[in-house]
Formats: structure tokens, C-alpha cells, sequence
């Protein structure tokens, strides 16, 4: 957890409450946190679930790794510090935009378990729902997609401390679910996101 270093501040409740804004929108919001390799498919699954909630007349937002580090989070690196507080400010994000009543959809490599799970305890500690989805593939299978050519500068030299080549992914323990992107089609890992989130009440039976 990252210490508290502003003194004198202090929570200020406003008057309209989160379950106001659920009802407003009729909708509850929950934050989606799509985890795997770097090609694993991460993005692509959330690009097309965000598509599909928002048919359905979801108020949805997605964030993606390479979104964030492009803006809020341009200072960072890719030490294990950095990564660390990568994902910590993306979890506060979620956070806000959940109590706003967005399902939120945060897909990132978020490689260390411990980062993870710090994101989930926030959630937690907010009465919030926080969804794990492991994006599985054998690194083989995501180094031969290799969309952005990632891979090839790693095993070059040029890229260091990449994510499942010379730095670990520590794979979810007990994710809420698991898709293998390469066993299975972009439909049929939508259908089943969509049916997850109606078995925990994120969207209607």
C-alpha cells in the first residue's frame, strides 16, 4: 500500500449517494480486470465486450494499458516499482468511475499477483464489485501473434524487463473466470463475460 503523505485531508461525502446514481443510470456499476500476457487477447476481448454492453444500452468504459500510459500515467516505466504503481493509480481510477455507475472494463498485463489483489481490496473495501478475468494463453501462442512485435525486441535485447520473457507473470490464483483466447472464438468469450455478469447481478437475469 502506498503511505499517505498529504496531512490535514479527510474524505468529503456529498449528498447524492452511489445507489442514486445506480438508479439513475439503472445500472450498477463494477470494474472487469482482463489480465494475461502482452498478445494474449486482453484488449480485443474488451474492445468487443465494451461494444456489446454498450448495445444493450450499458453506460461502459474501457481502459487499456497503452491508453493510460499515454496520459495519466506517462511518467512511468516498466520496474517492478513502476508497475506496481501503475496498476495502484488504475484501481483508484476504476474505483471513481464504479461509484459513479460505470462498468468499467481495465485491461491491462498487470503481471504481480500482489498488484491484483491490492486493486481488488480496494474494491472490496468500497462495498464494489471487481471482476478477475484471466485472458490464458501459452506464451508460445502469444509470442507468435506478437501484434506489436514486442516479443522479437525482447528476445532481441531491446525491450528489458518484458512481461514473460526476462520478468515473471504470476497467473491468478482463483480469477472469477478464464478465457483461452486461443481455444476459443471472440463470440463465445463475450457470451461468456455477458453471462458472468448476469450470475453476479452486474447486469440483469
Amino acid at each position: 500500500m502506498v503511505d499517505q503523505k498529504a496531512t490535514n485531508v479527510h474524505w468529503h461525502d456529498g449528498e447524492v449517494t452511489r445507489a442514486q446514481r445506480h438508479a439513475l443510470l439503472g445500472q450498477k456499476g463494477a470494474t472487469i480486470w482482463f489480465t494475461g500476457l502482452s498478445g494474449s487477447g486482453k484488449s480485443t476481448v474488451a474492445v468487443a465486450l465494451e461494444k456489446a454492453l454498450h448495445q444493450q444500452g450499458r453506460l461502459v468504459y474501457r481502459l487499456d494499458g497503452d491508453n493510460v500510459r499515454l496520459g495519466i500515467n506517462k511518467n512511468l516505466g516498466f520496474s517492478a516499482e513502476d508497475r506496481a504503481e501503475n496498476i495502484r493509480r488504475i484501481g483508484e481510477i476504476a474505483k471513481l468511475f464504479v461509484d459513479a455507475g460505470v462498468i468499467v472494463l481495465s485491461s491491462f498485463v498487470s503481471p504481480y499477483r500482489a498488484d491484483r489483489d491490492q486493486v481488488r481490496a480496494l474494491h472490496a473495501d468500497g462495498g464494489m464489485d471487481f471482476v478477475e478475468v484471466f485472458v490464458d494463453v501459452p506464451l508460445a501462442e502469444a509470442e507468435k501473434r506478437d501484434p506489436k512485435g514486442l516479443y522479437k525486441k525482447a528476445r532481441a535485447g531491446l525491450i528489458k524487463q518484458f512481461t514473460g520473457i526476462d520478468d515473471p507473470y504470476e497467473a491468478p490464483q482463483a480469477p472469477e473466470l478464464v478465457l483461452p483466447s486461443h481455444q476459443m472464438t471472440l463470440e463465445q468469450e463475450v457470451d461468456a463475460l455477458l453471462a458472468l455478469l448476469r450470475a453476479r447481478g452486474i447486469l440483469p437475469a
